[in-house]
């Protein structure tokens, strides 16, 4: 008798399974909707573009035009580095990991300064001239911080 009632329960079974992807997966999107990268407001940089900004963080620049130093600061490993990485480099997180090894390896580059947090990133960024780092964007509505660019 139970197989009866099996055709009506697989359409009620798809539906609740898809509700609760769905339901599971919003957090994430909402999460990675934006990217800024910022640096302190009251500092020297007023804007980069993703092409600067990719050079950068790939370790390809140390140096602005006029020779200007940047401190890069990551975030730690997670979904937020992860999805900058990836927006910027279209690398994933086992590439730009390969890609570094090989820098520090061979000695041309040093990767960026990883923060603790997100509030260790914004207080190195405030607390050092020069220093930039990446956020989501909810995370920069500070006065003291300035967006340079946006991966949206």
């Amino acid at each position: 008798m139970w197989f009866s009632d099996l055709p009506r329960a697989r359409p009620l079974h798809a539906t609740l399974l898809l509700v609760l992807l769905l339901v599971l997966c919003v957090p994430v999107f909402a999460q990675s909707a934006s990217i800024v990268v910022v640096t302190a407001a009251d500092g020297p940089l007023t804007e980069l573009d993703r092409s600067t900004t990719e050079q950068l963080y790939l370790g390809r620049r140390g140096s602005l035009f006029q020779g200007q130093g940047v401190l890069l600061v990551d975030l730690p490993s997670g979904p937020v580095r992860d999805e900058f990485y990836l927006r910027l480099t279209r690398k994933n997180p086992s590439q730009i990991r390969a890609y570094w090894s090989r820098l520090v390896f061979t000695g041309r580059a040093q990767p960026p300064r990883e923060a603790a947090s997100t509030d260790d990133a914004r207080r190195i960024v405030l607390q050092t001239p020069g220093a930039v780092a990446y956020l989501p964007r909810a995370e920069a509505d500070d006065p003291a911080l300035r967006i340079l660019f946006s991966l949206d």
